[in-house]
């Protein structure tokens, strides 16, 4: 398995441009680069003024005088040539993402999670962009729902511009996917936590045999920096994460509140799945994750498979099988006792 370059290395006197870069993974990543100042520059590309000032106004740092913010959606390709000039290295966080509004609002997901990701690549390839690194999901697996099936066409995508590149090997197209993020803006535990203060009595609970993989904000930027110092194109990498029954958390955040079950939404699956047993033939092991190679020329890229531990055959990477699947309380405890949440709006 290559090793990967220092993680406070790898973004060292370039520019990152970060789509989506108000979201909680967008200010997060600028929060490792501007506070160890492992950066010439961070760019938060973002459709929305409000949030941007929002950002800027939460926290000193968000002024740092190597950030810039720059106003623009994924969907305008001409947007996107014009900020990747002089970018060296850009990560893809900008999604439509909510499961029930996709299923009633599918062309919009696709303008944004589709064409997007084609106008990234585009603009990425004529700027002449170092690397790209898209964030994806697991709900892109064997996908039942309208966000997962545009996920999953994005993370084609990615992998397949590396074939447009040319000569010059660059950009380097590669994806990173997990499952979610404990205290994100939107997710389960700031909703809660909402729900509670309103004075809820009950906290509801899809099903009670839910499973889905976690990891923090703080994991999932280590993750995507060490996956920018692996990566050599057309990789999918996934994060060693661990997976917790949605009753077992909403027991450890809320003892004692009673559950109501209120059904599982349009588009969700029961379990879900990081690595399928047919992405396992092209996938590798090692210390804090898995890679997935493309094909080169019909062969995974050598540089993988004589270096790295494959993956036992039909080996599948389930939210209700995984290896680091947490039963115990206390374990779980341990898992959300300091996460930070971001608002529910």
């Amino acid at each position: 398995m290559q090793t990967p370059r220092d993680p406070d290395e790898i973004f060292r006197d370039k520019t990152v441009l970060i789509t989506g870069g108000t979201g909680s993974f967008g200010k997060a990543m600028a929060t490792r680069l501007l506070s160890k100042n492992l950066c010439s520059k961070v760019i938060i590309f973002s459709r929305d003024e409000w949030k941007q000032w929002q950002m800027q106004k939460s926290h000193p740092l968000f002024n740092h005088p190597k950030i810039r913010y720059f106003l623009g959606d994924v969907r305008d390709k001409d947007r996107l040539a014009r900020a990747f000039h002089e970018v060296q290295y850009v990560i893809h966080a900008a999604a439509l993402k909510q499961v029930p509004a996709a299923e009633y609002n599918p062309s919009e997901f696709v303008k944004t999670n589709v064409q997007g990701a084609m106008n990234i690549i585009d603009a990425a390839v004529d700027a002449r962009v170092e690397k790209v690194i898209a964030l994806s999901t697991d709900k892109a697996v064997n996908p039942v729902n309208l966000y997962g099936a545009t996920k999953l066409c994005s993370d084609k995508l990615f992998v397949a511009g590396n074939s447009y590149v040319g000569k010059s090997g660059t950009p380097a197209f590669s994806v990173v996917r997990y499952g979610n993020v404990l205290g994100s803006r939107g997710s389960i535990l700031p909703y809660w936590q909402e729900l509670l203060k309103e004075g809820a009595t009950a906290l509801p609970i899809t099903d009670v045999r839910m499973t889905r993989f976690w990891l923090t904000l703080e994991q999932a930027v280590e993750f995507v920096c060490s996956s920018a110092g692996r990566l050599l194109g057309g990789e999918i990498f996934i994060p060693k994460a661990a997976s917790v029954r949605i009753v077992d958390l909403a027991n450890v955040f809320a003892p004692g509140v009673p559950h109501t079950l209120v059904g599982i939404r349009p588009g969700e699956k029961i379990h879900e799945v990081l690595l399928s047993q047919d992405d396992s033939r092209q996938a590798f092991e090692y210390d804090t994750g898995y890679v997935v190679t493309p094909f080169t020329q019909g062969k995974a890229h050598h540089y993988y498979t004589s270096t790295a531990k494959h993956v036992p055959e039909g080996f599948l990477l389930s939210s209700d099988t995984n290896p680091l699947f947490l039963s115990s309380l206390a374990e779980i405890r341990k898992l959300i006792e300091n996460i930070q949440f971001e608002p529910t709006t």
